[in-house]
């Protein structure tokens, strides 16, 4: 936990927190089963950094998860931001679709093909960073999804959830220091 608390903007903060968020889901995923939720990931972030901000989360969330989903492809791990999801229904939300993209899978907009393509990646997550996984384990949607699931299947009318959409990055993440690193490809923070 930081002990010195500080406002700054996102912009500013985004290093600091990729870094934390890294780290909260990587002690998520080492919970089978285990998932943590869009707002609860950001008051973390932020708690253990000591950096606040006023701007709302939705307009923040999506470009660390975006980061992270870098991070992840570039070290071939499986993606943690399978692990965050929305606190009413148990899904991930549009900042998953960053992870598929880069695993140059078919981004869908239906929301129970991203669902079970996360549900899969979080098997993944939860073997990658170890566990305790039964060995028959197959993908689960969390339970906090299956009942809404099974009422939306009736009532497709149902207006989908609003999620944060990634914010662009000129370069790519270090997957170091979770920096935005320069066009020529060095990190000035690890060279």
């Amino acid at each position: 936990m930081a002990e010195h608390q500080a406002t700054v903007s996102p912009k500013v903060a985004q290093p600091y927190w990729a870094k934390h968020a890294y780290e909260v889901l990587v002690e998520t995923a080492g919970r089978y089963n285990a998932v943590i939720t869009y707002s609860e990931l950001a008051d973390e972030v932020q708690q253990r950094s000591g950096l606040h901000s006023t701007t709302q989360m939705r307009n923040w969330i999506g470009g660390l998860l975006a980061d992270l989903a870098k991070v992840n492809h570039v070290r071939s791990e499986p993606p943690l931001t399978s692990l965050v999801v929305h606190k009413d229904d148990g899904r991930v939300g549009a900042g998953y679709d960053e992870a598929l993209r880069l695993a140059g899978e078919h981004v869908s907009d239906d929301p129970d093909e991203r669902e079970n393509s996360a549900a899969a990646a979080r098997l993944e997550c939860y073997r990658h960073w170890g566990a305790d996984v039964p060995d028959d384990a197959a993908p689960t949607v969390h339970t906090r999804t299956r009942a809404p699931r099974e009422r939306a299947t009736s009532t497709r009318s149902a207006r989908p959830a609003r999620t944060p959409a990634p914010v662009e990055r000129r370069g790519a993440v270090c997957p170091t220091c979770f920096m935005e690193m320069p066009v020529s490809g060095t990190c000035p923070n690890c060279d």
